[in-house]
């Protein structure tokens, strides 16, 4: 007869296997959690693509938003980090409104709107030069809470030469630079 704690212990294995088989990336999220690594991640879901013509940095309704499920997606990170240990960052966005309106809906930290991740669709010329302040500030970081990057699909591809659907996170190691290792790619859900 199996003793009642040896059957808890089997029961808790069992459970634990499909989570644990699901998610090949460990070591990637554990060097997010040790600050060896940061998360940078596509804003979520805002139909449509670049922004209107009459776009305004301070009137979000002059911009192209979040939709529902876009609020939602960004709502499904905060559940998702802590399923991987991540119960708080410091989150730094693009000062677009769909990507600190994601950062928002993450809910993980205060969200600091910075610069050198806005979008640079409209001009692409300063590609470049944002590329090169985001590498230079983060890796000026100091060390603390796992950092979490908000930006646009542009900012993400010309720093890691990936193209990540809405709402899809790249898992980069520190120090940044000109040609990052990638360690995963996420998103919630995935």
């Amino acid at each position: 007869m199996i003793s009642k704690g040896l059957a808890l212990g089997i029961l808790v294995l069992v459970l634990s296997l499909p989570a644990a088989a699901s998610d090949n990336n460990g070591s990637a999220w554990q060097a997010l959690r040790d600050g060896e690594a940061i998360l940078m991640m596509r804003h979520a879901l805002a139909p449509g693509t670049g922004d209107p013509a009459n776009f305004q940095l301070d009137d979000c309704s002059t911009q192209r938003n979040l939709n529902e499920t876009g609020r939602e997606q960004g709502r499904a990170w905060k559940t998702f980090l802590a399923e991987h240990g991540i119960t708080g960052a410091r989150v730094y966005s693009s000062q677009w409104c769909r990507c600190m309106d994601t950062a928002t809906e993450m809910n993980v930290g205060e969200v600091t709107g910075w610069p050198p991740l806005n979008s640079f669709f409209q001009n692409r010329s300063s590609g470049p030069r944002k590329t090169r302040e985001t590498i230079e500030g983060v890796n000026a970081m100091a060390d603390g809470a796992p950092i979490i990057l908000v930006s646009h699909q542009v900012n993400t591809t010309a720093l890691t030469g990936i193209y990540p659907a809405s709402n899809e996170g790249v898992i980069i190691a520190l120090p940044l630079s000109d040609s990052p290792e990638i360690l995963a790619r996420v998103a919630p859900g995935k």
